[in-house]
C-alpha cells in the first residue's frame, strides 16, 4: 500500500504516539477492517492469509475477556482468537464483536496470560530486539459499522510457548487493553 504525504505523516505520528504509550507501531487503513494495514513495509493484517483456525498444524484457541483496563462502553465486547504454529511458522487470527463502530484496533501478541497483569509485556522473538515487527507480532484492523472486526498475520518463525495471549487495545487509547485471550 501507498500512502500519500498526508496520510504518511498522519501514520508516522500515530507510530510516535504509540511507541510512547505502549511501546510499539500504529499504521493507517483503508477502512473496511479486512485490508492490510502497513507502516514503512510492516503489514499488520493479511487479508489473503489462510486464518490460523485453518492452518494444519498446532492450533491454539482462546475467548476474549473485557479488561478492567478497558474504556467506558466495552462491557459487551467479545469474540475469539487463534494460533497456529507448523513448519511454516505462526499465524495468529482475531475476530471480535461488541466494539465501537469504524474504529481502528490493534492487537499484539503477549508474553503472559491474561491474569497475569493484563498479559504482561509484549511476546518479542528476541528480548533485547525491537518493540516492532517482526521481532514482534501486531494485528490491526478497523471495525465495521456492525461493530464487528477481524485480522490475520503470519510471521516465518514459531513462537513456541511464549506467546500465552493477545491482547487488543483501542489505536487511540494505547494505554486502554481493552480484551485479552489466553491461547489454551
Amino acid at each position: 500500500m501507498r500512502l500519500h504525504r498526508p496520510a504518511a505523516t498522519l501514520a508516522a505520528l500515530t507510530l510516535v504516539l504509540a511507541t510512547a504509550a505502549c511501546g510499539d507501531d500504529e499504521t493507517d487503513t483503508t477502512g473496511d477492517g479486512m485490508d492490510a494495514m502497513d507502516m514503512s513495509g510492516m503489514v499488520m493484517n493479511d487479508p489473503d492469509a489462510t486464518p490460523a483456525d485453518e492452518v494444519d498444524g498446532d492450533v491454539a484457541t482462546g475467548s476474549f475477556t473485557v479488561l478492567d483496563t478497558a474504556p467506558p462502553g466495552s462491557e459487551g465486547v467479545a469474540g475469539e482468537a487463534w494460533l497456529a504454529q507448523n513448519d511454516e511458522g505462526t499465524t495468529v487470527t482475531i475476530r471480535l464483536s461488541g466494539l465501537a463502530p469504524e474504529t481502528e484496533y490493534v492487537s499484539h501478541l503477549h508474553a503472559q496470560t491474561c491474569e497475569e497483569d493484563n498479559g504482561g509485556p509484549h511476546f518479542k522473538f528476541d528480548l533485547e530486539g525491537s518493540d516492532v515487527p517482526p521481532n514482534e507480532i501486531h494485528l490491526g484492523f478497523t471495525s465495521g459499522a456492525d461493530g464487528s472486526g477481524e485480522a490475520t498475520i503470519t510471521s516465518d518463525e514459531q513462537v513456541g510457548d511464549g506467546a500465552p495471549a493477545v491482547v487488543v487495545h483501542p489505536a487511540d487509547a494505547m494505554d486502554n487493553r481493552l480484551a485479552c485471550a489466553d491461547f489454551s
